[in-house]
């Protein structure tokens, strides 16, 4: 399941290492992303009113894709993908639970950590009241829909595998997304508060492993931390400064050592 403003096109060459493994691999785009139409008021900011509408689709789109598989059942997500998988787990809104779950730099938190979460609750709420909650929180670029110079930067080292993302964006334009909305902030602070209640992750039951780079400018490292010490089974695996955002799009040594980690945890969680 891919993260905020993704689309599974992206990732098909890590679908097809898995394939190669043996592996039955499903992906979907969430409701409101890339081919799946937008829930905001334009085509290209990213809005939802609450995380709980992709935990129900998630938990509808599983139970129907589960009833039709045979084997271990496996679920990856990454970065905001990562957040809302580990959501359902721990809500047991998932039947049958998966054998086992990666995630790969998943949303925990989002920045500025250092600001405590119930202060940056209360601003997205006060910002998403006073207007329209579709509208853009920051700015993209100068122009609508182009994508800014300095985002490479934030998600890869891997100049092909970024250029393959553009690729994709300009053959289907419809899979373009920018900016998130203000309800799309105040709604993942909700959902983040949720996933710190006690007991939240000390319930899953399930082995973890978690894929995270130390200089993600993304997502939230210390929640990262926090959240594989709450986690009874969970392995982790850190990148430096040789891994940004999107690990599995990563230049070689990255991304080979990731799926090495991966495949390795599999056969280990599932034998």
């Amino acid at each position: 399941m891919p993260g905020r403003g993704d689309f599974y096109e992206k990732y098909l060459e890590t679908f097809e290492h898995w394939r190669r493994r043996g592996w039955r691999v499903t992906a979907a785009d969430w409701r409101g992303q890339a081919g799946s139409g937008r829930l905001g008021s334009d085509m290209l900011t990213g809005h939802v009113p609450d995380f709980g509408h992709w935990i129900d689709d998630l938990a509808a789109l599983w139970r129907h894709w589960a009833a039709e598989r045979d084997g271990p059942l496996v679920l990856v997500g990454h970065s905001m993908g990562g957040h809302l998988v580990l959501r359902a787990v721990a809500e047991k809104r998932l039947a049958p639970p998966p054998a086992a779950l990666v995630l790969v730099a998943p949303m925990i938190d989002v920045r500025p950590e250092r600001v405590p979460l119930t202060l940056r609750r209360i601003f997205a709420w006060v910002r998403s009241s006073m207007g329209d909650p579709r509208r853009p929180a920051w700015k993209w670029s100068e122009r609508p829909g182009e994508v800014p110079a300095f985002r490479q930067r934030l998600l890869t080292h891997d100049a092909e595998r970024y250029a393959d993302e553009l690729h994709w964006r300009a053959a289907r334009p419809e899979l373009a997304m920018g900016t998130g909305s203000w309800g799309w902030i105040r709604a993942a602070l909700a959902s983040i508060a949720r996933l710190r209640r006690p007991g939240a992750l000390e319930g899953v039951e399930m082995p973890v492993l978690i894929l995270s780079t130390q200089v993600d400018r993304l997502v939230g490292t210390h929640a990262i931390r926090r959240a594989a010490t709450r986690l009874p089974h969970a392995e982790t695996l850190w990148f430096g400064a040789e891994a940004a955002h999107e690990i599995l799009r990563e230049v070689d040594p990255v991304r080979d050592r990731a799926l090495a980690q991966i495949d390795t945890f599999l056969e280990r969680a599932l034998s």
